[in-house]
Order: structure tokens, then sequence, then C-alpha cells
């Protein structure tokens, strides 16, 4: 119920009601008369429209758009035509096929009998007999000569009139390195040379362009592949040095070296081998033969150097006078040493070969303190057990049998291999293989009876003792002009490869035939055979 004034009363009715609240509610009683209390009184609606809704009210827009129509198109293929085609065979003409008579029970009863006793007693000698022990089955390809692969070079180290001076195969047997340095006389101490590597299982090989070139400030005198890491190698310097390189990091391939301290060669480095260390199998050991007469054994520790572990010296009064040898020049007392090889029965037992032609037998635990004044960080043995006769100029390379404990080879200046055996002096044969010097003999390592070596003369001479033990089974040519060949290896992994570097700066890797990688039947008995005929 709504509330609200006359229009023609409210000017007096307000101001009184004003002074009513103003006095409390008590009215004037001076003037005319007036109604007292204020009263309801019931009068019409009024309505006031609002315009703030109208003003905010939310003005609405309606508008809409279409996408574009979408095209569509049909397309049809149809395959190629076939055509179907039949032959017909002649018609078989029906072959008439002899009647078998039947066989007499009691007559091929009585014949099984008879022959029973003669057909197991044959059997017996079959079973019992040994004419194809060793004999494995090959189905590959037969190769009947002995073929040129590669013939691999480094431009820059030929126009230096770098050699040759040694060769490795990895582990794998798909890369092979070679050695750049001098073998002539000459000093090279200062010579800038290279060692080289190629991948043979790299499609688009290129024989004058290496898979890997590492620079070396000395020159490098031999080289050696680590057994299990296929990209580590170790080489030997002229000067002294002993260096291991990672040929997978091709901007810095120097893993460790030696440095030029008082533990170093004092004369050139001609061997490197890996060993595996006595407690850890899978850890290997670098050892170096140099002409100071030093054996030396180096482990690689951080900071990128090879610390020496334990040496020995070769002194001349402490040889093993158990065969007659040259007496040694006046003040004259380290032995200088040429090569090494260890044997493959024995880790401890290793052969050098000496710069006075005598081969020596020698062992790793050796205790004998050696006689000598040269300087070392760690004590050095004698390691020198029993001495072989003598070739009649230095030893260039010696090489243990694999397939025999006592038997090793050697060759040398005076254009001989001695074979002998270690428990005699004498060498059991000799064969003057050239008139020229030797620089390398190997062994190989499947074929017990066969070996190679490299000449002074230019060519690859391989030997199968088993088909004679005077003269080769084969000689290739490795040079036209008759330059030395220095180095060869064999092939561990491929058996068939073996590659040879020369004096002029080339590799050359040669396919063997099969004759000289197929065992033949009781070939390592005839071994044993021949060292025994001619040891007794």
């Amino acid at each position: 119920m709504a509330t609200s004034a006359q229009p023609g009363l409210l000017g007096l009715e307000g101001s009184a009601g004003g002074e009513a609240l103003a006095t409390n509610g008590t009215a004037s009683t001076e003037g005319p008369e007036r109604p007292g209390p204020l009263q309801d009184e019931t009068l019409g609606v009024a309505s006031v429209p609002s315009q703030w809704r109208v003003v905010q009210g939310i003005l609405g827009e309606t508008k809409s758009c279409q996408t574009a129509s979408i095209a569509t198109a049909e397309a049809s293929v149809q395959t190629r035509k076939h055509v179907d085609a039949e032959v017909q065979t002649e018609v078989p003409e029906p072959v008439s096929l002899p009647s078998v008579p039947q066989y007499n029970g009691p007559r091929l009863a009585a014949f099984l009998r008879k022959v029973e006793a003669m057909v197991t007693r044959e059997l017996n000698k079959n079973w019992q007999s040994h004419a194809f022990d060793g004999f494995e089955v090959n189905w590959a390809e037969q190769q009947q000569t002995v073929t040129c692969l590669h013939t691999l070079s480094y431009p820059p180290a030929q126009g230096q009139g770098l050699h040759v001076t040694g060769v490795s195969w990895n582990t794998t047997g798909s890369v092979v390195a070679c050695a750049y340095g001098r073998l002539d006389d000459g000093d090279w101490s200062t010579l800038k040379s290279f060692v080289c590597t190629w991948n043979l299982d790299r499609r688009g090989l290129n024989p004058q362009q290496p898979s890997a070139v590492v620079e070396v400030p000395s020159a490098v005198m031999c080289l050696a592949f680590h057994p299990t890491q296929p990209s580590h190698m170790a080489g030997g310097l002229y000067s002294g040095e002993v260096l291991v390189w990672d040929m997978s990091r091709p901007e810095d391939p120097l893993l460790w070296r030696t440095g030029l301290t008082d533990d170093t060669h004092t004369d050139p480095v001609y061997q490197v081998v890996w060993l595996p260390e006595p407690r850890h199998s899978h850890r290997f050991q670098l050892l170096s033969v140099a002409a100071d007469g030093k054996v030396l054994l180096w482990q690689g520790v951080g900071a990128g150097r090879l610390q020496l572990s334990a040496g020995f010296a070769l002194a001349a009064q402490q040889l093993p006078r158990n065969t007659k040898l040259k007496k040694p020049s006046r003040g004259e007392t380290e032995v200088g040493a040429t090569a090494v090889a260890f044997s493959s029965f024995d880790p401890s037992l290793f052969v050098l070969g000496t710069e006075g032609g005598f081969p020596l037998k020698c062992s790793l635990a050796a205790a004998e303190a050696a006689v000598t004044r040269m300087p070392s960080s760690v004590p050095l043995r004698a390691p020198a057990q029993f001495t072989f006769a003598p070739h009649g100029g230095p030893i260039y390379s010696v090489s243990c049998s694999p397939f025999h404990r006592n038997l090793f080879l050697s060759a040398g200046t005076d254009g001989h291999v001695h074979l002998y055996s270690m428990l005699q002096a004498q060498p059991l044969t000799s064969l003057q293989l050239s008139h020229k010097y030797l620089f390398a003999v190997r062994w190989s390592p499947v074929r017990p009876l066969v070996f190679a070596a490299a000449s002074g003369a230019g060519d690859v001479q391989l030997f199968d003792l088993q088909k004679s033990s005077q003269k080769p089974t084969v000689s290739v040519k490795q040079t036209e002009d008759e330059s030395p060949v220095y180095c060869l290896e064999f092939n561990c992994q491929q058996t068939q490869l073996l590659a040879a570097g020369d004096a002029k700066g080339t590799v050359k890797v040669w396919q063997l035939s099969s004759e000289f990688t197929e065992q033949g039947a009781r070939e390592t008995e005839r071994l044993d055979q021949l060292a025994s005929e001619v040891a007794s």
C-alpha cells in the first residue's frame, strides 16, 4: 500500500509535519485549527520509467557467414591389360619298365654272411685311421695364384723419399696401417714422417688417399695395432720415443707418449708389442725394444703420458756363455736389440734379435739386476737366459711359431733364415734366401709349415716346408727395380691377405692362393716330427 499526500495540501502539511517532528510530535497551539496527528491515506499509484536500463542495455547484432563451397573431383585408374598364355608339352609316350626279378632270399643271406667279417674288418681299419685328421672341407672357390689386390701409397711421403718401415693389420682385419721412415744410412732424427691407414672394406677405396694420416715429428721405425681396440695403434720413433694414437680422433689422434725423459730410449725403437697385463687380461701394456739395449714396459696413465712400469737391459757381460760369441769391443757394455717375438704358449717367454747377430731367449720373470749405468726410474733387470748360434750379421726379424712351443725363425743381413729350437743353440736348418739382406720373416697364422720372408732384392718369398725345405714355393716381385722390401704381416682375420711395404713408399696387399691358407692333413704332426728329427 503506497502512502502519499494531497497535492493541494502538500506544502502546509509538510511544514506542519516538520514542526511536529521538531517538537517531538507536539503541534503548536498557535494559529488556526489543524488536524492533530498524521493519518494514513490511500492514493493512486505513480510510476517513473527507468532510463538507466535503456542506456545500459546490451545491444545485440546478428551476423552470418558462409565458407567457400567444397570442390570435389573423381578420378579412376585402370590396371594394365594382362594376357594369359598356355603351353602344352608333347604327349608323353608310355615307357615300359623291365620287370624286376624277385631276389633269391637264401642266396642273398648266404652272401652277406660270407662278406660280413671282411667288411667289419675294413670298417674298423677306417675308424682307427688318422688319414683325414685336421682336414676341413672348404667350399670356397680355390685360388691358384698369388695376386696383388691393392697397391697403396701416400704421395707426400713418397715425395720426401720415405720408406715404408712397418705395416700392421687392426683387430678386425679390415684396416691396414703403414709407418713412414728411413732404414738406410743418414741422420733422420729431425725428418718429419707419417702414419697412414686404409680401410680396405670401404667403398670407393682410393689407393693414394689414406683413410687417416698422422704427421709425426720424427721418422717412424715400427708400429703395431692394439689387440682389441681397432683404432688404437702404437709406434716407435727414430728419436727413441714411443707414441700411441687413436685413429678415430682425426683432429687430435695422439693418446699417449713417453716424452723425452731419462726413461726414454736413447736410440731408435725397432719394435713395439702389446702385451696383456698379468692380473688383468683385458688390459694391455706396451713393450718396446731399441738399439740402446733396453727392453721397456709402458703403461698408459692420465694426462696423455706413458709411464715406465718395468725395464730390462742387455749387458754384454751378463749374456749366457753357452755358445761362442764374438768378444765385445773395449768399453762396450750394452747389446743393441733389433727385434722381438713372444711365445704363443708362454706369455713370459720371448726371443730377442740383436745387432751382434745372435738370438737371445729371454723371460719377463727374470729377477737378476742388470749391470748398467743407464738411468732409469725403475730397477732394470737382465732378461737373457740362453744364447743361440749367431747369423753372419745383425738380425732384423724374429718370429715364434704359433703351432709349436719350441720353434722360432730369424732373418738377418746375411740373407739367411734360421729355424731354431728353444732346446739347442745351433739352428735346426739354415736357408739362404737371398744374397742381399733379409728384413722380415713371419710364420703363417693358419699353416704350421708356411712362412714368408721379405728380401733386399725386392721380392716376397713364401715357403711351404711340407713341399721343400730348401727353396721357396712362390716368389712374388714387389718392386720392379729390386728396391728392398722392409716389412710384411699376415692378416690373422682374413687369412688370405698379406701386406708388404718397401723402399719405394708403397704397401702391396697380396691375396694368397688356397695352398697357403688351407691346412693339410697331419701338418702339425709333421712340424713336430721336423723339430724332433733335427734336434735329436
